[in-house]
């Protein structure tokens, strides 16, 4: 039987894999990928193959003005240079998804989406109940 901590971090990423078909979707064809990195579809987890790995790890927050919560990871497995236009627009699409799905996998949660430093973090009601 899964712990509350498993059954939270699998709805994480069920959303993050979410955001890795859009971005593949959007992006895939538009760069080349890495030499090393299989192609999409071809692993039975996305983190693993594609153009993208898109995931979250939990900060305890120290030195960060919104505290604890989760960082979230866009990898791109490419060789060439991704503008920082490409990058924040992919960014935003991630953003959008979070804020539409994460009232749905998490319902009764007080979860955001906010930008702390250079990185973006979900932070709210992280209780696992």
């Amino acid at each position: 039987m899964p712990t509350e901590l498993e059954i939270w971090e699998a709805k994480l990423k069920k959303i993050f894999g979410e955001i890795d078909n859009l971005l593949e979707d959007r992006y895939g064809s538009l760069f080349p990928l890495h030499p090393v990195r299989p192609k999409r579809g071809s692993t039975s987890n996305p983190e693993f193959d594609g153009l993208f790995d898109v995931g979250a790890s939990f900060t305890a927050g120290f030195g960060s003005r919104h505290g604890e919560g989760y960082v979230i990871q866009i990898s791109w497995s490419t060789l060439v240079n991704v503008s920082e236009q490409i990058r924040g627009e992919a960014q935003k699409i991630a953003l959008e998804h979070l804020q539409l799905r994460l009232p749905e996998e998490f319902p009764g949660k007080d979860l955001k989406v906010v930008q702390d430093g250079k990185v973006m973090k979900i932070i709210g009601d992280l209780s696992l109940r």
